[in-house]
């Protein structure tokens, strides 16, 4: 088979503390779902000359690819707020496969089986969940936001115990890596120092060379974390994306999106949005996601301190001066950002009250908030009396007369608004039409919502009814753990 696969794998070379090594758990009756092709082509492997069955027990942990070295990765989490010992309790990485020598993408089965992390849970994933975050990756990928990817989805032929007896299913997850901020949680608990160094040293090896011969590479590995997560929570706020479970260990060190549970994305404009079932305090609500984020780079922090100076009452301030400038860098990111999405130019004094008056009067109405973008750029501008509102109206004349500045006209204003607008986004009710359809063998459903996703900026045809938001206004995601 000549697939392409070019492993190579220095995670499993870290010391033992870092890992376990085990196989993937075999499966009774394998059969590949879905193949990411366009993935599959940006990592230089070809699967065209694979029949289905031989693709089945690769994507299914049953043929391990040659030069894989699988193991699950250790790490530790504060799940709301709760520290706890990890690891990888039902994931198996198979390595690290290089494209064109250079670029290496950790490749992990997710739902492969039990591991020593397990503690009492089987090791096994179900279908609904599997194709979410595949659908919801991708999507968010397409959308231009760092994300891990789906490669593939594999039934396994087996019934997994839940509330019911569901379908089981492995995901293929594709990432820069799986180093998160609670793989440093879970080093600096053991309290070995040396430990502690291999890992930064890792992980700026892998992610940020370029302070390899910093003096203070802890103290600038925090600041270049703390810049990717910004950026990436601004793109989450950018689009009304709500991860819904940003535990430490649900935050990777690269800056991409990882773990897609219960997430989901925002239909009208509500500050306090959750969607997951067991977020019954809002703490990763829609506008809560920056100070969490703020929150687990403190974490973070705290791993690194031994490192940053060997005076501990130094570092704890250097730290906490680090940490505290989080809001000033995420603040001017958004700012911008939101600028953005109303194809403003240059700086205003007026800019925030502009767009705090707008998103006051989207929540006061139950504006949706991707729609009242698209409504802005005039496209598929919607009959809504929402925005015939006499509030509505003075704010867009308002708007009009700042788009003139700065050399601003409203052809160049919606230009940039294309960029950043999205005109369709994974609808809840939408995604979840395709879930029961592949619960019951239909992939059609799946694989419609699939290719509109895949241009989420582009004014498509025939795509009314994956812009109307969902009128269940009591809407749940579960993690599917």
């Amino acid at each position: 088979m000549t697939i392409g696969w070019h492993f190579d794998n220095t995670y499993s070379k870290l010391p033992d503390t870092f890992k376990e090594v085990i196989k993937p758990t075999p499966v009774h009756d394998p059969e590949l779902l879905i193949l990411n092709d366009k993935l599959s082509k940006d990592l230089n492997l070809d699967f065209s000359k694979i029949d289905k069955g031989e693709l089945s027990k690769i994507f299914s942990g049953n043929s391990l690819p040659k030069g894989s070295t699988t193991i699950a990765q250790a790490y530790a989490g504060h799940q709301f707020g709760h520290f706890t010992m990890l690891g990888d309790g039902r994931a198996v990485l198979l390595g690290e496969h290089l494209v064109n020598n250079t670029n290496r993408f950790d490749v992990q089965f997710k739902g492969s089986g039990r591991t020593s992390f397990s503690r009492s849970g089987d090791g096994r994933a179900v279908l609904g969940p599997m194709l979410r975050e595949y659908i919801i990756s991708e999507a968010i990928h397409a959308l231009n936001i760092p994300t891990t990817r789906s490669l593939a989805v594999v039934k396994t032929g087996e019934k997994v115990v839940r509330e019911n007896l569901l379908p089981g299913a492995i995901l293929t997850r594709v990432a820069s890596s799986h180093i998160r901020v609670g793989t440093f949680q879970y080093i600096a608990a053991k309290q070995n120092i040396d430990d502690l160094i291999t890992l930064v040293d890792y992980t700026i090896q892998r992610h940020y060379p370029e302070i390899k011969s910093s003096k203070n590479k802890a103290l600038d590995l925090l600041n270049l974390v703390m810049e990717r997560q910004c950026k990436l929570v601004v793109n989450w706020m950018r689009v009304g994306f709500i991860h819904g479970v940003m535990n430490t260990d649900n935050m990777a060190i690269s800056g991409e999106t990882i773990d897609y549970g219960p997430c989901a994305f925002m239909d009208h404009y509500d500050t306090k949005t959750v969607f997951s079932s067991i977020d019954k305090y809002g703490r990763y609500s829609f506008s809560n996601q920056p100070p969490i984020t703020k929150w687990n780079l403190a974490r973070l922090a705290e791993c690194l301190i031994p490192l940053i100076d060997k005076n501990e009452d130094a570092a704890i301030k250097i730290a906490t001066e680090t940490i505290d400038n989080f809001q000033n860098i995420y603040e001017n990111k958004w700012l911008n950002m939101m600028r953005d999405k109303l194809g403003l130019f240059g700086k205003d004094k007026n800019d925030l009250k502009l767009i705090n008056d707008l998103l006051y009067w989207m929540e006061s109405n139950q504006a949706d908030y991707t729609n009242t973008f698209c409504h802005l750029m005039n496209i598929n501008s919607s009959n809504d009396s929402k925005y015939k509102d006499t509030n509505f109206i003075n704010w867009f004349e308002k708007w009009e007369s700042r788009v003139l500045i700065n050399n601003g006209s409203i052809e160049k204003s919606i230009n940039l608004m294309k960029k950043n607008n999205p005109i369709v986004i994974p609808r809840n009710h939408k995604v979840e039409e395709a879930l029961e359809a592949a619960n019951n063998n239909d992939l059609n459903l799946t694989n419609k919502l699939l290719s509109i996703l895949n241009k989420p900026y582009d004014n498509q045809n025939y795509i009314d009814d994956y812009q109307s938001p969902s009128n269940n206004t009591e809407y749940q995601t579960f993690c599917g753990t």
